[in-house]
């Protein structure tokens, strides 16, 4: 052992790999200003939680979420192991700029030179196709009295860890054959989907998170008077000093924003929405995640997340993957519904090295993953519903199984098949539900004063949290945790629409894999029948845990 690591151990889970196509070009500056986030162990074990009630109860009317408060009570950070970490940040010359027992995090501030000597980390300047980027390979290292307690540090490294999952409607040069392209106002696809009416949302908080871009009131404003209601409460939230910062422009994340926003805000006017801004990288992911769950003053009872990247080493460290799912089994355990969009790049996520891959945080066990169809219609029936697929030179709908996430109890009785990969995996099967999101039968929206048309995935997450808010009001308790709940309903025909037809394979090399009667890696369990679903969770039966 070196003397740089002397009286140090691995923080285990830290390890970060290079990135696939990136190349170091220098040394940042030792002086440069940087924060990091320090995640702490919490008081009881979370896989306490795995049990609980709030969690395995038979319907939503008999769980027992725990409030905020209780929860960090019981499972926040012990202050004797927060005071552990401050003592740590004096005795190498760095601010502690703040500590939150609930969330378990501790933020740092200092110099690179001093941060790096601190944990032992050598850091570089990359390029990279995707942006220029600090970074770092190998473990993180911390002192051996703080071991058990540092649980991750996050900040180091800020390569991209997240890209927005929407898709702008083109002409294509050779238009389907099978379907012709059409757009719906959001209150249309509810409608299609029998939303439950006399409820809008009244008394639910939805939470975006979003990580670039921003939204224009006047753009919300104008948006909403078009649909004929009124524009619903929408408040920003600054995470790791990230504001609200529209960025016009091709491609702007402003689209993705203003999508989320229109979509949950048109099918749920009446719940307030808060926007949660925050950085594309592994610290913005976790304290983005925390912060909305954690939040006790908007209590959120929904959060919507449309980025994703996929999983692997090369973006995802195993320390992320844990805090980032710790946070979604705390929003289980305080009945707040996680809904994730799945990708918009089929099968392959966008990796090119001949595999299939899943994209995270769509993967976690305690979300509900989104998967994307093809909707046609007529007056207000659905005449045909397929897997998203516009081949190669356009997207489809994300889905498989996960590499790094083990089967979920309450998908063991879904018939999950085994990953197309080498070995043959079965482990988590994404997605869960499915709705509109083919840029031909896409969404009619607003954003930065351009009125156009827009699909992916990242349209279905908010459009299922505007149906659980609506589904919350008329239940008149949070339905919380969705996933083990909906899997028992699989044998109902009519909560679910069961997509059969379609394959999320746009290379025609990976393999992919098909649509089916009951679940599939799809389109998960189907599209919505809004006020059967309701109807349903009433009188639901769990089908177990994670």
């Amino acid at each position: 052992m070196t003397t740089e690591h002397k009286n140090r151990i691995v923080l285990p889970g830290s390890e970060r790999s290079a990135r696939s196509g990136s190349r170091v070009v220098g040394a940042p500056d030792p002086n440069e200003q940087i924060r990091i986030s320090v995640l702490v162990r919490a008081r009881k074990t979370m896989q306490n939680l795995a049990s609980a009630k709030e969690l395995t109860a038979t319907s939503p009317h008999q769980r027992k979420y725990m409030s905020r408060e209780q929860f960090a009570a019981d499972y926040g950070a012990n202050p004797d192991d927060i005071g552990k970490i401050e003592a740590f940040a004096h005795q190498h010359n760095l601010t502690v700029v703040e500590a939150s027992s609930p969330r378990r995090t501790v933020v740092l501030s200092g110099t690179i030179a001093a941060l790096s000597a601190a944990f032992s980390v050598y850091l570089a300047n990359y390029e990279h196709p995707d942006g220029a980027f600090r970074g770092r390979t190998g473990p993180i290292y911390i002192p051996a009295d703080l071991a058990g307690i540092v649980q991750g540090v996050f900040g180091f490294d800020n390569r991209p860890q997240a890209r927005p999952h929407f898709r702008k409607h083109k002409a294509p040069k050779q238009p389907k054959q099978t379907a012709q392209p059409t757009s719906y106002t959001p209150l249309q696809v509810a409608q299609l989907y029998n939303f439950p009416s006399g409820v809008d949302g009244t008394g639910e908080c939805i939470g975006i998170l979003e990580f670039g871009g921003g939204y224009n009131a006047n753009d919300l404003n104008t948006y909403f008077q078009q649909l004929g209601i009124s524009t619903p409460s929408v408040t920003a939230m600054s995470v790791d000093g990230v504001t609200n910062q529209p960025a016009p422009g091709q491609n702007s994340p402003d689209t993705e924003v203003m999508l989320d926003i229109e979509v949950a805000g048109a099918v749920a006017p009446g719940a307030s929405i808060v926007v949660y801004f925050s950085n594309f990288t592994e610290q913005g992911w976790v304290d983005a995640i925390t912060t909305a769950v954690h939040d006790s003053v908007h209590k959120p009872s929904v959060l919507s997340i449309s980025w994703g990247f996929a999983e692997g080493q090369q973006i995802w460290s195993t320390q992320a993957i844990t805090a980032v799912n710790e946070a979604f089994q705390a929003a289980a355990a305080m009945g707040v519904t996680v809904c994730c969009a799945a990708g918009d790049d089929g099968s392959r996520d966008q990796v090119d090295d001949g595999l299939a891959h899943c994209d995270f945080p769509a993967s976690s066990a305690f979300v509900l993953a989104c998967g994307g169809t093809s909707l046609q219609s007529s007056g207000t029936s659905i005449t045909s519903e397929t897997v998203w697929n516009d081949g190669v030179n356009g997207g489809a709908t994300g889905g498989g199984i996960s590499d790094t996430i083990d089967l979920p109890t309450w998908q063991a009785n879904a018939h999950v098949p085994p990953s197309v990969n080498p070995g043959g995996r079965i482990g988590r099967g994404v997605p869960d539900v499915a709705g509109d999101a083919d840029p031909e039968t896409g969404f009619q929206i607003l954003a930065d004063g351009q009125s156009g048309t827009v699909g992916g995935t990242s349209a279905v997450a908010p459009l299922w949290a505007g149906l659980v808010a609506r589904i919350n009001q008329k239940l008149g308790t949070a339905a919380g945790f969705l996933n083990p709940l909906l899997y028992a309903l699989a044998s109902n025909a009519n909560a679910l629409h069961d997509i059969t037809t379609g394959s999320n394979d746009i290379t025609g090399q990976i393999g992919g894999y098909s649509a089916g009667p009951g679940w599939d890696p799809c389109t998960g369990l189907g599209s919505p029948n809004g006020t059967a679903l309701a109807t349903a969770l009433a009188g639901a039966s769990a089908a177990g845990t994670p």
